[in-house]
């Protein structure tokens, strides 16, 4: 009979039992080898005990596990480690904290302490850092005792419809090359962006062409647009801009994403056009997308004027009022430089801190046939 975990006992004492069909299989020693650390032993029982989990409908408990088009623990965890050195992300509220051990305070995982970094008080201007100086477990049964934090445990809200999968740690990242180095400041167009962000040997663009995505669509596109994704097909950029395959028909592909969104925002402009000031494809002028954020911010076109090599770039972002367009250049020249940080926009953030080799984090990761 095997003897039961006490701190999956403990846990469950603060949230109660860990259902039969939540547990995501864990390889702890793949991922703490490109972790590059071990991890604390409650973390690791809980997460096997239990797979990911929404505490309290406050707080994202993630674990290593995917989900197709959605949630990649790797990607979530190096965006989110970026908030600072020397702290090793595990979790996420809803009012956008970031939950973290400290990983400086000592040499045993088990003895980190979490620290929270909170994004109210960095827009406020405060101390963004709350520390609460004990592990995982002790720090959760404070929450609970002190209101803060809902004595319930639920799959995450994320991954409700989408069944999480085992995660498997992506290869370690080979040194770049000169060619790379140079690329972060030299060239322009495909040439430096190939140089910079090598794409992948084969492209995945779907079952059909460009002839049956004009059809559909009722107009050709850009020049640039075509080219990007002939080399590099649809895929995830920084882990932030999706390009969906272009000549694929499932939900998140370029022709039927682009259909379902300008609807959408044709309904809501007739409620808020305060908001929603664009006209939409195929309206004159209209604004036709082609790629979206993580956040559900949209990246498209203008469509103006007869030629679309002259169809000037522009982000609808999700948080903010609509901006005018963009003033990048065309798609690949902003793109280019978007990954240089030498450009951000509303929807598309400036990528890293000043701190840190932007050959760390910009990358593309191409979408597999399975993803069409």
């Amino acid at each position: 009979m095997n003897t039961p975990d006490p701190r999956v006992t403990a846990f469950a004492g603060l949230f109660g039992p860990a259902p039969d069909d939540f547990a995501v299989p864990v390889d702890w020693d793949a991922v703490e080898a490109w972790l590059g650390t071990g991890l604390p032993a409650d973390y690791k029982a809980v997460a096997a005990a239990y797979g990911p989990l929404d505490l309290g409908a406050w707080l994202w408990l993630h674990v290593p596990c995917a989900n197709r088009g959605w949630f990649d623990y790797g990607t979530w965890l190096q965006q989110a480690r970026r908030a600072a050195a020397g702290v090793l992300p595990f979790g996420a509220t809803r009012t956008a904290d970031t939950l973290f051990w400290d990983t400086t305070a000592s040499d045993d995982p088990d003895r980190w302490p979490v620290v929270m970094h909170c994004q109210d008080d960095e827009n406020a201007g405060r101390d963004p850092w709350h520390r609460f100086g004990t592990p995982l477990l002790p720090t959760l049964a404070r929450l609970v005792a002190d209101g803060r934090l809902r004595p319930i445990a639920a799959r995450s809200a994320m991954l409700t419809d989408l069944d999480p999968v085992a995660w498997t740690p992506p290869p370690r990242r080979p040194e770049p090359t000169q060619r790379q180095r140079a690329a972060l400041t030299e060239g322009s167009g495909l040439e430096a962006l190939s140089a910079l962000i090598p794409p992948p040997r084969e492209p995945v663009l779907g079952a059909h062409g460009w002839d049956w995505l004009y059809e559909r669509l009722g107009t050709r596109l850009p020049t640039g647009y075509v080219t990007l994704m002939e080399t590099y097909g649809s895929g995830e950029w920084c882990g932030w801009l999706r390009f969906g395959a272009p000549f694929g028909d499932g939900q998140y592909d370029l022709a039927p994403w682009a259909e379902w969104h300008t609807e959408t925002y044709r309904d809501l402009r007739a409620d808020f056009p305060e908001y929603h000031p664009l006209a939409v494809w195929p309206e004159p002028g209209g604004f036709l997308p082609f790629a979206n954020s993580i956040d559900g911010d949209e990246l498209g076109w203008l469509t103006e004027g007869a030629d679309p090599d002259d169809w000037p770039l522009i982000v609808v972002p999700r948080h903010a009022d609509q901006g005018p367009p963009l003033d990048g250049g065309g798609l690949t020249d902003t793109l280019l430089q978007w990954l240089r940080g030498h450009f951000a926009a509303e929807g598309l953030p400036r990528l890293g801190r000043r701190d840190e080799d932007p050959l760390d984090y910009i990358g593309f990761e191409p979408y597999g046939p399975e993803d069409e």
